[in-house]
């Protein structure tokens, strides 16, 4: 069937596109790289016709146009979902950005029952000869958005590449409503996580506990990459991929013959992820590749479909631990960082899973920027306002480069000095004295 006649009557430019918009709208600005660009420019540039409209989305990697011409957040009001490097900024520093704090794995849910969308654009690749749009590196909660939309744009960029499902990965042009065919920008690419000698020594603590055959979830950052770097070189084999985020890791894993997916319980063979960010080498591994499954945050995050893996392991990073093992992950203070993301719902799932672990992982100390000194992030108490990303029950494995502590079940006496016994030596013994102010230490502990 030829689709190209009813895909030309739908073909838009980008400023027709813009045009649409009226005050109080709700827009949705899709997904991380798949964040729209022409549409972007093209609204931007007609903000002064424009009172207050209302942005969603989530991990953006470049600042989007709307926020460069609406510097102070009078007119555009961005509610983020998770914080990229931008949305941080908007969110910190003007009224004009806020977060919507939710569980990742919640979202396509929450779209379908109590989201407006009065526009939804969405960059994909072009049509494929079905007359199918693919949702390229996002397909995330999309498929929820467009659902719930009064109108769909597909902005075309031809350098997108084609993620393969899974479900829940692509449109038809008959539920499209406007295309838009944009300069064909090259897709944003997100810098591979660095990572030093303290990341190599926490690696090397959570790779020893990884068995072969595992599943794995690796977060964003220095560390996880560290962790996906040494399982590269290890002699682990048939590991498996189940994750929310595709980050480079898994890329060097898969090229070194060690994500093969044989032993998983469900989807065997595939790497099943939400959503990809980062190298241009791994964009060109996922375009079209079998090996990967994309697939909604509403089954790549579900605690009970993550239990049905055995020997999962889920690694991710935090901000700062206190001594009753409670993750902070989203904020320090009042300083927004990044978001709920899907921290708990893998901390969860990895529990679930027979013989299954999560890692949360750290450096022991940070220097402050401000002062000059350094700190300790793991912490008596959390700075006022910062946000709880994990619960003091669900905390499972913690691990810094002095060592790996399991709080599962342990009391608080107990967390206290298997915690303490991660933080930086030169910290420990005022963090006993304020264990023992919070009476949550016994004389007969270690010191």
């Amino acid at each position: 069937m030829d689709y190209s006649k009813e895909y030309q009557e739908k073909l838009i430019s980008a400023k027709d596109a813009a045009a649409m918009v009226k005050d109080n709208m709700w827009i949705d600005y899709a997904w991380s790289a798949n964040t729209p660009v022409a549409f972007d420019k093209a609204l931007a540039e007609r903000l002064d016709e424009l009172n207050e409209i209302y942005l969603r989305g989530g991990v953006i990697l470049w600042e989007p146009e709307v926020f460069k011409k609406d510097p102070k957040g009078e007119k555009v009001v961005w509610n983020s979902w998770h914080a990229g490097g931008p949305d941080r900024n908007r969110i910190n520093k003007t009224p004009g950005g806020f977060y919507n704090p939710l569980r990742y794995s919640e979202l396509p849910r929450w779209y379908r029952e109590n989201c407006k969308v009065d526009i939804a654009v969405i960059v994909t690749p072009p049509m494929d000869k079905h007359g199918n749009f693919n949702f390229g590196l996002s397909a995330s909660h999309l498929m929820a958005v467009i659902e719930v939309a009064d109108k769909v744009i597909i902005e075309v960029n031809e350098k997108m590449v084609t993620g393969l499902g899974g479900f829940e990965h692509e449109i038809n042009i008959k539920d499209v409503d406007y295309v838009i065919e944009g300069e064909n920008p090259e897709i944003a690419t997100l810098p591979k996580g660095s990572f030093g000698e303290v990341d190599k020594k926490v690696a090397e603590l959570i790779v020893e506990e990884i068995p072969n055959g595992a599943t794995l979830q690796l977060g964003i950052g220095g560390m996880p990459n560290a962790v996906g770097s040494l399982i590269a070189d290890s002699d682990l084999k048939d590991l498996g991929v189940h994750t929310e985020m595709y980050v480079d890791g898994f890329v060097e894993m898969a090229k070194r013959g060690k994500l093969s997916g044989a032993k998983k319980n469900i989807d065997r063979f595939r790497q099943v992820y939400g959503f990809a960010a980062g190298s241009k080498e791994m964009y060109d591994y996922i375009d079209g590749n079998s090996a990967c499954m994309a697939a909604p945050t509403s089954y790549t995050n579900d605690a009970r479909v993550i239990a049905q893996l055995d020997n999962f392991v889920s690694i991710n990073n935090a901000v700062n631990i206190d001594l009753f093992g409670q993750v902070s992950s989203e904020s320090s203070g009042l300083k927004h960082i990044s978001g709920a993301g899907g921290q708990l719902d893998f901390v969860l799932g990895a529990y679930l899973s027979k013989g299954g672990k999560s890692f949360i992982c750290l450096s022991s100390k940070f220097k402050n920027k401000k002062t000059g000194k350094e700190e300790s992030r793991i912490v008596p108490n959390f700075e006022p306002f910062s946000v709880i990303t994990a619960a003091r029950p669900n905390t499972h494995w913690i691990v810094t480069e002095y060592g790996k502590y399991n709080c599962k079940g342990q009391s608080t006496w107990q967390r206290a000095e298997g915690i303490i016994n991660l933080a930086a030596p030169e910290f420990r013994d005022d963090l006993i004295k304020e264990a023992e102010k919070m009476n949550i230490w016994r004389r007969t502990n270690k010191r």
